[in-house]
């Protein structure tokens, strides 16, 4: 089992001895909510569920996509990633949100704040 997820954003480096924890944020363009539902697993982070409310430039729900309570939800089938870099534009209003079983966090509020998010390794 991973020792968390260890985040990099900008200066700030903060820890989670977590296994699960969530994204979301309102996209750039359309600005409808996007949420992910991350693991962190031995082989890296791994996407298991995503959601949009909507459907719009860039956010098109994945070929396996139910619509359940307004959210258009699929699991994704990608392979895990060794980390997960986000850029924020500034034009979303706010940031990312990472929820975790204790709690929220919000990631990369201001337009240049570059978020990395990473498996911890004992």
């Amino acid at each position: 089992m991973s020792a968390g997820v260890c985040i990099l954003a900008g200066a700030k480096a903060m820890s989670f001895a977590v296994s699960l924890f969530s994204l979301s944020w309102a996209h750039s363009v359309e600005k409808t909510e996007w949420q992910e539902d991350w693991a962190v697993t031995p082989a890296g982070l791994q996407l298991t569920t995503a959601r949009v409310k909507g459907s719009g430039a860039g956010m098109e729900p994945g070929d396996d996509a139910v619509l359940k309570d307004g959210w258009w939800e699929w699991s994704p089938q990608n392979p895990p990633i060794g980390e997960l870099r986000l850029a924020a534009s500034g034009a979303t209003g706010g940031g990312w949100k990472l929820c975790h079983d204790g709690g929220c966090v919000e990631l990369g509020a201001e337009a240049g704040d570059d978020v990395v998010i990473t498996p911890c390794r004992p």
